[in-house]
């Protein structure tokens, strides 16, 4: 086999454990055989440990981040002491191996890279470029300055979870007004929290958002002068700034935080391309589903679920692990009730790629990263400011949802079904059948 340090191929398995939403991906030859989340074989919510027990068997184990980087973010957080649960041969640091999974999942050669979370070992954003097959590093924040620890600072300031509820915090922005100045946080150690200023919550959502577009769009004009731009990093998901990006080529790997990186570990060892062929890595459902069953189910009920294929590798349900309901319904209080959700969270539609441009305008993207301006009256699917996070739904997209919208569409001429994840909030995703089964008992939601 030779040196784990060559490049001969093999099974690889990348983790990434200890910080937020521990995840696993094997790769063998450039192909990417299976990827999970911890949480949905644990049922803890952003579950930071790996379980040895539920691991395949490799060649060699890639770790994300260096160990010193989980040393001093147990000290920083007075966390207690504790070894990883699985010891890698090889580790990587954190931000390289954020890049390394958006370039090796892109169809990008030559691109900047550029990934923002709350921090890595000694930083807390990077910039890279990859030229000619040769990554480098142009720019890093360090610690404590810090872009994605401001915006949890404030998540959590305003009573949410920090690192699994800023995406919250983003919904609620769109009610708001920005009429705070949170630049200062920028330079503020805010690990331990921060006291706000007087103001509603929904003004101090929108004034952290501001910040975090204007700090998004400034290193993006700074660092990354390639036509062709990565995002990566937990930041990534924030769809709203997303859309705010002019005149690049964007990719976002649906996977842009911690728990993606598992597969940019691997994707580090190897240095090449990976066959990307879509999210659908996770826990396989073996069923068959009749398109037309579930059709005439949500015309007659407005919403079921669909556990079907592979689960998604990401935070976002893409049609394999979702509930969907009629969104010409006034549904989105139902479904937010059924989820266990704040009413004012947007729900997100999942439209027929072919209809894009008539119902909306706008960037958008098949994993749901961009919001795009709304053309049509489908009030469930529409935020308070007129916008959609919309998931194009391709004819190869790989899941049971495109056949599920082309009957749809035949039956009732919309072309667009409500989409959102299928679990409860604070639980993670429904992964396999058994999960499947005992949602559709405890919450009397039909889940095909």
């Amino acid at each position: 086999m030779g040196s784990i340090y060559g490049t001969v191929e093999m099974r690889i398995l990348g983790i990434s454990e200890g910080s937020h939403d521990a995840a696993w991906t094997l790769i063998e030859d450039g192909e990417i055989l299976e990827a999970h989340h911890i949480e949905r074989h644990s049922q803890v919510k952003n579950d930071k440990w790996l379980r040895k027990d539920l691991l395949p068997d490799a060649d060699l184990i890639i770790g994300h981040e260096k160990r010193n980087r989980v040393d001093f973010r147990r000290q920083i957080a007075g966390q207690p002491d504790r070894a990883r649960n699985i010891d890698p041969h090889i580790e990587y640091g954190h931000y390289e191996t954020h890049a390394w999974a958006g370039w090796a999942t892109s169809t990008f050669e030559d691109c900047d890279i550029l990934c923002i979370d709350a921090i890595g070992e000694i930083e807390s954003a990077s910039c890279f470029e990859m030229r000619g097959g040769l990554m480098r590093k142009t720019w890093m924040l360090s610690y404590p300055d810090s872009i994605g620890l401001a915006y949890s600072a404030v998540t959590r300031a305003l009573g949410y979870k920090p690192m699994e509820e800023e995406y919250i915090v983003m919904g609620l922005a769109a009610y708001g007004e920005p009429t705070i100045d949170f630049d200062y946080l920028l330079q503020t150690n805010c690990h331990t929290g921060i006291s706000l200023p007087a103001g509603r919550p929904e003004d101090i959502a929108a004034s952290i958002q501001a910040f975090y577009e204007k700090q998004l769009l400034s290193n993006i004009n700074k660092y990354c002068k390639h036509e062709n731009l990565i995002l990566m990093g937990g930041c990534a998901l924030n769809c709203v700034a997303n859309s705010k990006i002019k005149d690049k080529n964007i990719w976002i790997m649906p996977n842009p935080g911690d728990a993606g990186s598992s597969l940019g570990a691997a994707a580090r060892h190897r240095k090449k391309k990976l066959n990307w062929k879509g999210p659908y890595l996770g826990t396989n459902i073996d069923s068959k589903i009749n398109a037309s069953e579930v059709v005439r189910y949500i015309l007659e009920h407005g919403v079921c679920g669909v556990a079907n294929g592979r689960a998604e590798f990401g935070p976002r349900a893409l049609g394999n692990r979702s509930l969907i309901a009629d969104p010409r319904l006034d549904i989105k209080d139902t479904v937010n009730d059924i989820k266990k959700r704040q009413r004012f969270r947007p729900f997100a539609p999942a439209i027929l790629e072919e209809f894009y441009d008539e119902y909306y305008e706008g960037p958008v993207s098949e994993y749901m990263q961009f919001v795009s301006i709304a053309k049509h009256d489908y009030k469930s699917v529409i935020h308070v400011d007129g916008t959609s996070r919309v998931q194009l739904v391709k004819k190869d997209c790989g899941s049971i949802l495109r056949t599920i919208l082309e009957e749809w569409y035949e039956k009732t001429g919309c072309p667009m079904l409500l989409n959102t994840s299928l679990n409860i909030k604070g639980m993670p995703m429904v992964d396999n059948l058994t999960d499947a089964l005992k949602f559709e008992k405890t919450y009397g939601v039909k889940v095909f």
